[in-house]
């Protein structure tokens, strides 16, 4: 997926008034790719061991997934994706997001579509929720 196709698709995903509340980052470099790693398994660590419960991992069991995250390291992108609940008008006024969640969520639904079509089904092998 290019750039350009990259940055011409953000803008068309639907979002409530059309405020488009969310922030995607392109990472590429190894070493703050690592650094997202241990914020990630960090995280991924408490979720195992605190916040899922033994229904949640009893169901991820078939998935074999674990607070590992290897791919990030090796991944040649990582897509980190912002919500912002609000934004600011030029005033410097609070400007209301509605629907942020959804907004957010179908716009990222629509870059998984978008690269999965660039890259004939090819390179997309786990997408974490964790930053929505």
């Amino acid at each position: 997926m290019t750039a350009d196709l990259f940055n011409n698709f953000s803008g068309t995903s639907p979002s409530g008034a059309h405020t488009e509340p969310w922030t995607f980052v392109v990472v590429k470099d190894k070493a703050l790719k690592a650094t997202i790693r241990e914020i990630v398994e960090e995280e991924e660590k408490l979720n195992y061991a605190k916040r899922m419960g033994e229904k949640w991992l009893k169901d991820l069991e078939f998935v074999k997934t674990t607070w590992c995250k290897p791919y990030l390291n090796s991944a040649p992108y990582l897509i980190l994706i912002f919500k912002q609940v609000y934004g600011f008008r030029e005033d410097g006024s609070k400007k209301t997001h509605y629907y942020h969640e959804m907004s957010v969520s179908i716009s990222v639904g629509l870059l998984v579509a978008a690269i999965q079509v660039n890259n004939n089904n090819n390179n997309i092998y786990q997408i974490i929720n964790g930053f929505i």
